[in-house]
């Protein structure tokens, strides 16, 4: 028969001198567990007589229970010290300033409009700005819309009531008024409220909020544009195609984006083009630099003379190029994002999701944050 009183004090003494939980838990399973040295002693009592087992069931019993107890006290002593440990290792200094909260977002348009302007920047493009609120004048006849032209209603314009001269002004369908607004000179033929502009050779970029009363997956009543300008000497449509190439591959980050110039009609451009990016629409993303899709992301082409001729330029001298791109289109391009409404919805979960960080790191391609 084991010796009941040696069998305690070396578990006893065992269980003191453990210093952390996987001993503990090994002395356990050596005493307490399947094949352990007290259930063993445990199992030895149905071979005993009746006599002996009510001598010696009372003291193995007894011993399980003491050595149980015994385990129990000592595991959270261990407990206690590993709590004490880490809150002396981790201990917060109250006085430091709290961290930034970040507690909204950079909204995706106004990241694709930065990182636009920084690419054009490059380029040796200056920025230009012009009201939303736009006169007829500006918004069509200075750009080559005669009075009932057709070209007039293909535009969807949001017009707003006559004011007290019987005009009435619009909010405006493109950013190409600036162009009007940049370009005029001293001409005794414009009305006086028109703005002086400055002299060639102009190279400017004008983005900015445009609208037009259409809705639909890849269309918004409000959206936004970024219009291009360059007027000088010589300029011909090699000019204007390697400036949009070189944008293109320099904003997608990647050689692989492809485009296509199919021929178009503007009544402020001759000759005119449309653009089209390679894309792969398969899915809910589109992805760029793949794929046998394409999306048409700006309208480009020649200033037309009778635009030239109504800022007091001689089109003999000076000639240039005008384009204008989506700015929402780019970001749902560039970003993966699969419908162009998503952009106005006012969803915070798809903020969250899609919006950038102003204090994010730089734009290896642009240097924005």
């Amino acid at each position: 028969m084991t010796d009941l009183s040696k069998l305690d004090s070396d578990l006893s003494a065992a269980i003191a001198a453990a210093g952390d939980a996987a001993s503990l838990e090994a002395i356990r399973v050596s005493a307490l567990g399947k094949s352990g040295s007290i259930s063993d002693l445990l199992k030895s009592l149905g071979g005993m007589s009746p006599d002996e087992r009510r001598e010696v069931g009372p003291r193995i019993n007894g011993l399980r229970d003491r050595v149980q107890g015994l385990i129990s006290a000592r595991k959270a002593e261990l407990d206690a010290a590993e709590l004490e440990a880490r809150l002396t290792a981790e201990r917060v200094d109250l006085s430091l300033p709290p961290p930034p909260r970040r507690r909204g977002s950079v909204h995706p348009t106004m990241q694709v409009m930065d990182e636009m302007i920084a690419v054009f920047a490059e380029m040796g493009f200056a920025l230009a700005e012009g009201p939303d609120i736009e006169t007829d004048f500006n918004n069509f006849t200075a750009l080559n819309f005669p009075p009932k032209h057709p070209a007039r209603e293909m535009h969807d314009t949001f017009w707003l009531p006559e004011d007290e001269r019987g005009e009435r002004k619009l909010l405006r369908t493109h950013t190409s008024p600036v162009q009007v607004r940049v370009m005029n000179r001293i001409n005794e033929k414009l009305p006086s409220w028109i703005a002086q502009g400055q002299e060639p050779p102009i190279r400017i970029v004008v983005p900015g909020r445009t609208y037009r009363s259409d809705s639909d997956a890849t269309h918004t009543p409000m959206f936004h544009q970024m219009e291009g300008l360059v007027i000088d000497k010589g300029i011909h449509m090699g000019h204007l195609k390697w400036t949009l190439d070189t944008f293109i591959a320099r904003f997608f980050e990647t050689p692989e984006v492809t485009t296509r110039f199919r021929p178009h009609h503007f009544p402020f451009t001759e000759p005119s083009a449309e653009m089209d990016v390679g894309c792969d629409r398969s899915g809910n993303e589109v992805k760029i630099g793949q794929g046998s899709d394409w999306l048409e992301i700006l309208g480009c082409g020649m200033v037309h003379p009778n635009i030239l001729r109504t800022c007091g330029l001689d089109p003999d001298v000076w000639q240039g190029f005008a384009f204008g791109f989506g700015v929402d289109r780019l970001g749902i391009l560039k970003y993966g994002m699969p419908d162009l409404r998503d952009m106005f919805a006012s969803d915070s979960r798809w903020l969250s999701h899609y919006g950038f960080s102003a204090f994010q790191a730089p734009n290896p391609a642009t240097g924005l944050s």
